[in-house]
C-alpha cells in the first residue's frame, strides 16, 4: 500500500465521532482530546472528569508532555497557548510562555573572531533561555482554570514518581542526541541506561523533577521561579559555564497577546500565533494567497505547485519579524489584501519561480522537534499549543537536582545578525540576540472557526510547522475525513535553499518528473516528519471528532457526555 494510504489508515484508528444525543448549543456536550502521548491524553481526561475544563485539561497535559516526553518539551522550556473562552460569541486569547534570552545575553555571545560558533547554542547551559512553561501553566490555572494547580499537576508528578515505559518516539530522539546526553553526567544519569539508549519498555523514573512539579502546585509560579528550585538551576547553569542569575527567573512573565485573526472565504477566520511566532503570518498570507488561486479543481502535481509557490512567498517574509516587545512587526502591511493579492498574481501557473529572482530575506534554523496538543471541553471552551526545547532534549544539559532538562531555544535567534552566511541576512536584526528577548518561532497553534465550524491544528516540526499546518487546513477546507488531515503526505518549502522536501511517497515517481519539468528540485528526507494532533467540531450536524498523527505514538479521544 502507498504511504498515503497506510497513514490514512492508520489514522482512522486514532479517530472518534460524537453522536448528536445530549449536545448542547452553545457547546459540542462532551470534551475531546487529541495529544502525541497516551499518558498525556489520560492525564488530562482524569482532570476532566474531576470537572476540570479545557484549561485544566491543558496543564495537566502540558505536565505530563514535561515528564514522558523530555526531548520535546519540559519545564526547562516554553511555548504558545492559544485560547477560546466559550462565550456568545467566542473570545481568543494567545498566551505567548516563550523563553527570554538571560540579562546578561548580548549580540555577540556566539562569536569568536567574528564567526559563529554553532555549538554553544547548542549544547550546555549557554544555550539556554529563560524557560517560561512553568509560568503559563500557573497563569492558566489562575486565570483560566477551574481548579487549583495540586490538582491538575498530580497526574504529572505521579508520573515522574512511578515512571513511564521508553517508546520508539523516546529511542529515536536520545539516539539523535545520543553523544551530547552523555556528555553532560546529569542527563546521563536521568535518560540513558549505562551511557545507552535505554530499551524499549524501560521505566524512567524521575523523582527529582517530581519534587520541582509539587512545588510548582504548592507555590504556584514562585515555587519554580523563586526557592530551592531556581537557587539549584542558577547554581548548576553557572557552574558548567552558562549566564542565568536568580533575577532572570524572579523576572519571567508571559505574555498575553492577541492572537493573529484573518478573514477567510465562507465566513471562516483564522485564528493563530501572532509574532514572535512568523507560522500565524505565514499561513494567513498562503490562504490568502490560495484563495486567488484555482489550487481545489487542480490535478495533484498543479495543486502542489501553487502550494509551493504560495509558502515561497510566505517564508520569504519570515526575516521581518520578531519578538513584539523589541522590535515593530509589519504585520498589517504583511497581510494587506493588495500586497497579498500582488504576491498570488506573480505566480507562474506552470513554472517555479526561482527564489533567487524574488528581493532577499534572511535565512535561519529552528529546532524542529517540539510537542503539541489540542483540547476541548464541553462548553467549548478550546486550547492549541505547541512547546519545544528546541532541539531532541534541549541543550542536553539538565540542572542537578531539578529533573530538569534546559531548552537550547537561544540557538532559534540570529546568531550573527551581520549576515555571514551564504544567504544574506537583510532584516535578520530584528531577530538578533539581545538581554530579555523572545526567539523567533515558527510555532503555530491555530483555529479555523465559523458559524457553524470550528478546527483546531498544530504540530512540531520547526521552520516546516507552518507548511504541515497548511496541509491539513487544506484538508478541512475540501470537507476531508478528520482523520486524512493528520495523515497527509508532507512537502515543504521555506524560500531558501530553493528545495522541495518530501516525506517518502509524497509523490509519484511521473509527478516528481513533472514538478522537476517545471523546475522544482525535490529532496526526499527519507522519513516522516511532524507529529499533528486535530479537532473538529461540526456546530450544525453536532459532532465532535479528534484525530492524532498516525507517525506518532500519540492517541485522540472523545470523551462521554457530561
Amino acid at each position: 500500500m502507498p504511504v498515503a494510504g497506510r497513514l490514512a489508515a492508520l489514522a482512522l484508528g486514532a479517530l472518534f465521532v460524537l453522536g448528536a444525543a445530549g449536545v448542547q448549543a452553545q457547546g459540542p456536550g462532551r470534551a475531546a482530546i487529541a495529544s502525541p502521548h497516551p499518558e498525556a491524553t489520560a492525564a488530562a481526561q482524569q482532570i476532566l472528569e474531576q470537572g476540570g475544563n479545557a484549561f485544566d485539561a491543558a496543564i495537566a497535559v502540558s505536565a505530563a508532555l514535561a515528564v514522558v516526553e523530555p526531548y520535546g518539551s519540559g519545564l526547562g522550556g516554553g511555548g504558545f497557548f492559544l485560547l477560546r473562552e466559550a462565550d456568545s460569541p467566542a473570545r481568543y486569547a494567545f498566551l505567548d510562555a516563550r523563553e527570554r534570552a538571560p540579562g546578561k545575553a548580548t549580540e555577540a555571545m556566539y562569536l569568536k573572531d567574528g564567526k559563529v560558533q554553532p555549538g554553544l547554542s547548542i549544547n550546555g547551559p549557554l544555550a539556554a533561555a529563560i524557560p517560561g512553561l512553568p509560568a503559563a501553566l500557573a497563569d492558566l490555572a489562575a486565570h483560566y482554570g477551574k481548579l487549583p494547580l495540586k490538582n491538575t499537576l498530580a497526574p504529572a508528578i505521579r508520573l515522574a514518581n512511578q515512571g513511564f515505559a521508553v517508546d520508539r518516539m523516546y529511542r529515536d530522539r536520545a539516539t539523535m542526541r545520543l553523544s551530547a546526553l552523555r556528555d553532560d553526567a546529569e542527563s546521563a544519569r536521568l535518560f540513558l541506561t549505562q551511557g545507552e539508549v535505554p530499551a524499549l519498555g524501560a521505566n524512567i523514573r524521575q523523582p527529582e523533577l517530581a519534587i520541582t512539579l509539587e512545588r510548582l502546585a504548592n507555590q504556584g509560579r514562585d515555587g519554580f521561579y523563586t526557592g530551592p528550585t531556581a537557587q539549584a538551576m542558577v547554581q548548576g547553569v553557572q557552574a558548567a559555564g552558562g549566564i542565568w542569575s536568580l533575577e532572570d527567573l524572579a523576572n519571567y512573565r508571559t505574555a498575553k497577546r492577541e492572537p493573529l485573526r484573518y478573514q477567510l472565504a465562507d465566513q471562516r477566520e483564522l485564528i493563530s500565533a501572532p509574532p514572535p511566532s512568523a507560522g500565524g503570518v505565514a499561513l494567513a498570507q498562503s490562504l490568502a494567497m490560495l484563495q486567488r488561486l484555482p489550487w481545489q479543481s487542480a490535478e495533484p502535481v498543479q495543486r502542489s505547485h501553487y502550494v509551493v509557490e504560495v509558502l515561497r512567498r510566505a517564508y520569504r517574509d519570515r526575516g521581518l519579524l520578531g519578538d513584539p516587545d523589541y522590535v515593530a512587526n509589519p504585520v498589517p502591511q504583511l497581510l494587506a489584501r493588495t500586497y497579498l493579492s500582488r504576491l498570488a498574481d506573480g505566480i507562474d501557473a506552470y513554472q517555479a519561480t526561482p527564489s533567487s529572482s524574488l528581493p532577499p530575506a534572511p535565512a535561519w534554523r529552528e529546532g524542529d522537534h517540539t510537542t503539541h496538543f489540542a483540547v476541548i471541553d464541553a462548553d467549548g471552551n478550546a486550547v492549541a499549543a505547541t512547546l519545544s526545547v528546541n532541539l531532541p532534549f534541549g541543550a542536553a544539559f539538565s540542572a542537578p537536582g531539578t529533573g530538569v532538562v534546559l531548552n537550547n531555544e537561544m540557538d532559534d535567534f540570529a546568531a550573527d545578525p551581520r549576515g555571514s552566511n551564504n544567504y544574506g541576512l537583510a532584516g535578520s536584526q530584528a531577530n538578533a540576540v539581545a538581554a530579555g528577548k523572545r526567539p523567533l518561532s515558527s510555532m503555530s497553534p491555530s483555529f479555523i472557526e465559523s458559524p457553524t465550524q470550528f478546527a483546531a491544528f498544530g504540530t512540531p516540526g520547526g521552520s516546516r510547522i507552518p507548511s504541515m499546518v497548511l496541509l491539513s487546513m487544506l484538508g478541512f477546507l475540501e470537507g476531508k475525513p478528520v482523520a486524512s488531515w493528520p495523515a497527509v503526505p508532507r512537502y515543504h518549502h521555506q524560500y531558501l535553499p530553493d528545495v522541495v522536501e518530501h516525506e517518502p511517497g509524497a509523490f509519484t515517481a511521473e509527478q516528481q518528473r513533472d514538478l522537476q519539468a517545471r523546475g522544482y528540485q525535490l529532496k526526499d528526507l527519507r522519513r516522516t516528519y511532524g507529529n499533528q494532533q486535530v479537532l473538529y467540531w461540526d456546530k450544525s450536524r453536532h459532532t465532535l471528532e479528534a484525530a492524532s498523527d498516525p507517525r506518532g505514538v500519540g492517541r485522540a479521544e472523545v470523551l462521554s457526555p457530561r
